[in-house]
C-alpha cells in the first residue's frame, strides 16, 4: 500500500498566502489520487507540524519542517519529499508510479 503523508499547519505559511491551506491541499490530494487510481488502495494521513504526535518518526519529521523551514504543506510518498508549499500533481503521480 501507498502511503500519502501530508506535514502542514492550520496557519497558512508566510510564504504561502494566497495558496491553498495545509488541509485543503490534503483533501485535494486526496481526491485527485483516488479518481486518478480508483483500484488502488493508499494510506493517508495529515500531521499537524505543531502539535505533539506519538509517533517519533512523525514528530521528528514535523520538527524537521520547523527547523528547516520547509514551505509547508510538505507532501510525502511513502517518506520521499515530493512537492513542498503547492505541490505539483504530476510529481506525485511520478512518485505513485514507482510502488504500482
Amino acid at each position: 500500500m501507498v502511503k500519502i503523508s501530508v506535514y502542514g499547519a492550520k496557519v497558512i505559511c508566510a510564504s504561502c498566502v494566497g495558496m491553498p491551506s495545509s488541509i485543503e491541499t490534503f483533501e485535494w490530494l486526496q481526491a485527485a489520487i483516488r479518481r486518478k487510481y480508483p483500484e488502488q488502495l493508499f494510506q493517508f494521513e495529515y500531521i499537524d507540524i505543531f502539535e505533539q504526535q506519538d509517533n517519533l518518526h512523525k514528530q521528528l519529521f514535523a520538527q524537521r519542517v520547523v527547523d528547516e523551514e520547509l514551505f509547508y504543506p510538505v507532501v510525502l510518498v511513502n517518506d520521499c519529499i515530493v512537492g513542498e508549499g503547492n505541490p505539483r500533481l504530476k510529481d506525485v503521480y511520478e512518485e505513485i508510479e514507482k510502488y504500482l
